[in-house]
């Protein structure tokens, strides 16, 4: 009994067995066309990057080699025109010279074929004849010659070449350009944020020592990347982003003491779903172009209303930050602080309405305004009170000492 019930069973393991080896067989598969395709991606960029690697080396050095031509060009007519002015400088005096001793040579020439015939004249005629040439010889100073400068004395004209200028250029072009198989930074982790999205990157070339980073981002349907960062941190909050819209993000580093910027990394893909709360009131960043000397009362914020008297930010109605970082709100200083504020600094005061509180002719509300405060890749986040609805806002900045440029865009 048991054996018929053993082998009734038996068909259904098997068939049971069957199916799960299908559908293991049909994941393994999926698994290999994934692996398979990223493998086609991986062969593609390779492909790509030496094509435009190639492209980039055949424009770069025929560009290099006509202007060395230029350059080589402009020199050669620099050196001929140096050799022409020498020429006609120094020529001018020895041909003056040599008018004059022509000029001597015919009056010498004139002089002896008078004084011949007078002297073969008559008596009488050649008395008249030699008084004449005696006189006439004697207005002419025949002692008198012109002083000819010698060979070691006038210009000798010679080009310097210096052979060793081809050893130089030669050890510059042999040195000149690299190829690299990977760039020397990667973006390592993409986070999203409500309307922004943090970029983090990293240096994957322990051999190279970066001085500068720059980021920079583009939507996925746009054809140019645009910077965004520039400086030595390496995260960054990118600003102003669409929830739901796919942006591509780039990095790319500047090495110690160099000007040049390096490869740029590949683009990562990124994109927040993450929608802002409420409505932005504000959003234009600034960017501290000069400083001069800090002062704890500086001020750089927004306030809701124009207020005369006032020195600084740090008052009612206004939130700033100081240029040590300090934080403002209707004039209180804040347990969060930013970094000092230096040359280069962006900072962003993103600002939303959160809440109106209802108001009728005898009953004044609250007004409620999320404010995020960005610099120098930190941020704080605050609810900002006021006792009543503001139109708008405005900016202002403030500083005890000169040399400050604050660029408003």
């Amino acid at each position: 009994m048991r054996g018929a019930m053993e082998l009734e069973q038996e068909p259904d393991l098997l068939l049971q067995e069957a199916r799960e080896n299908v559908e293991a067989a049909q994941s393994y598969r999926r698994e290999l066309g994934q692996r398979l395709q990223g493998l086609r991606e991986a062969q593609r960029q390779i492909k790509e990057s030496a094509s435009q690697t190639r492209d980039v080396l055949k424009q770069h050095f025929s560009d290099l080699k006509g202007t060395l031509g230029k350059l080589l060009d402009e020199r050669l007519v620099t050196l001929l025109q140096e050799v022409d002015t020498i020429e006609q400088e120094t020529i001018k005096p020895l041909d003056d010279c040599q008018k004059l001793i022509e000029h001597g040579v015919n009056t010498a020439e004139d002089l002896v074929r008078e004084g011949e015939i007078a002297i073969l004249g008559g008596v009488e005629e050649q008395n008249d004849k030699l008084w004449s040439f005696t006189k006439k010889a004697s207005h002419i100073q025949l002692d008198s010659l012109p002083e000819v400068p010698l060979l070691v004395d006038v210009p000798c004209l010679s080009a310097q070449l210096d052979d060793s200028i081809l050893n130089i250029v030669k050890d510059h072009i042999f040195k000149h350009g690299t190829v690299a198989s990977c760039p020397p930074v990667q973006i390592e982790e993409l986070i999203e944020k409500p309307g922004g999205i943090i970029v983090r990157w990293c240096k994957v070339d322990d051999d190279f020592t970066a001085q500068d980073y720059r980021l920079q981002f583009r939507k996925c349907t746009s054809n140019h990347f645009e910077d965004v960062y520039v400086g030595s941190e390496t995260e960054f909050i990118v600003l102003h982003i669409d929830p739901n819209v796919d942006y591509q993000f780039r990095v790319c580093a500047r090495g110690d003491g160099r000007q040049e910027w390096s490869p740029w990394s590949v683009p990562q893909t990124g994109h927040s779903t993450l929608v802002p709360h409420g409505m932005p009131l504000s959003s234009r960043p600034r960017r501290v172009e000069t400083v001069g000397q800090p002062d704890r009362r500086d001020s750089i914020g927004v306030c809701a209303e124009t207020q005369t008297g006032f020195d600084s930010l740090q008052r009612d109605q206004a939130v700033c930050i100081s240029t040590n970082g300090a934080v403002f709100v209707n004039g209180k200083e804040m347990t969060n602080q930013l970094p000092a504020v230096t040359s280069g600094s962006t900072i962003t005061f993103d600002i939303e309405a959160v809440t109106l509180g209802a108001t009728n002719n005898n009953e004044v509300g609250n007004f409620k305004l999320r404010v995020t405060i960005s610099s120098n890749n930190r941020e704080v986040v605050f609810d900002w009170l006021l006792d009543q609805p503001c139109g708008s806002l405005y900016f202002g900045c403030s500083f005890f000492h000169p040399g400050w440029k604050v660029l408003v865009f």
